[in-house]
């Protein structure tokens, strides 16, 4: 469907050629998540005006790019650590393309905080993003509890993965009811459950209803694969909830099958674009 609008990206990562070839190197020893190998066992990278330049092909306005923090469940070592300074690369060179979102370590809570918060009042960052299976420690662990109260204290959403994982860490780690817990310990927190919580995408859309507070994310999971249950939620009461993300897969493709379910114009406005803009106060 021709759109009169330019889509939001609230999932993807840093792929600068350099952070790739780093990225590949700490995963060997490692499981090779699955949707990483149905893209290409080497992903190439690509840098920063090339991606700016894909974006406009693709018809889309900003990118959220995460600072991933992933601890390795079977070597014990943080095999992916991105560096606040890597995605400030992108949000300073084109601060009206790119949206930062800070990472979080549950081993160094004092200095995630604190660079948190200065990610948010020095450098416009306007959220967190969360891998927590790795850790080996559940959503509702106590030391994930000040990062939701940092969260709270600065009025910025957190993106927590939910659902199950692709790389070889414990999945019920994720499990989307935990969401439930964290709305009623904090409930003026903005919490996005990203990766539509596959399997349990029902829990997930449960808690989206249930608290205003709490979104659903639909990233990382190509739409044609999407449950029947998570379109008719997109489609109807769940309109003003559900928030697109890539998490790097094709946007062509992407936005082909998100077409081929016939949403209305409305409906499909809201999930591409305009529902990111609310939550995120863009």
């Amino acid at each position: 469907m021709p759109r009169d609008y330019k889509a939001i990206d609230y999932m993807n990562y840093v792929s600068l050629p350099e952070f790739m070839k780093r990225w590949q190197q700490a995963k060997k020893d490692e499981l090779v998540c699955r949707m990483e190998a149905s893209l290409g066992s080497d992903l190439p990278g690509v840098d920063i005006d090339a991606f700016v330049n894909m974006m406009d092909s693709a018809g889309v306005d900003k990118v959220f790019i995460t600072q991933n923090k992933m601890f390795s469940y079977w070597n014990k070592w943080m095999y992916m650590d991105t560096k606040l300074e890597e995605v400030r690369q992108y949000t300073e060179k084109y601060p009206q393309r790119f949206v930062g979102l800070a990472g979080y370590n549950p081993f160094r809570i004092k200095d995630s905080l604190n660079e948190i918060e200065r990610s948010v009042k020095e450098y416009g960052f306007k959220g967190v993003y969360i891998h927590i299976y790795g850790f080996d420690m559940s959503l509702i662990d106590n030391r994930m509890y000040p990062l939701y109260a940092k969260c709270t204290e600065l009025d910025i959403p957190v993106s927590i993965q939910v659902g199950y994982v692709l790389e070889a860490m414990p999945s019920e780690h994720g499990r989307p009811i935990y969401l439930d817990r964290i709305a009623l310990d904090f409930p003026t927190l903005k919490i996005i459950g990203s990766h539509t919580g596959y399997p349990w995408c029902e829990e997930l859309i449960s808690i989206c209803y249930k608290y205003d507070n709490v979104y659903f994310g639909a990233d990382a999971h190509m739409p044609r694969y999407w449950e029947p249950t998570v379109v008719r939620f997109i489609q109807t009461r769940g309109q003003d909830k559900v928030i697109w993300g890539s998490n790097g897969l094709p946007w062509d493709r992407m936005f082909a099958q998100i077409d081929a379910l016939q949403l209305s114009e409305e409906v499909q406005r809201k999930l591409l674009r305009d529902n990111a803009m609310r939550v995120f106060g863009l």
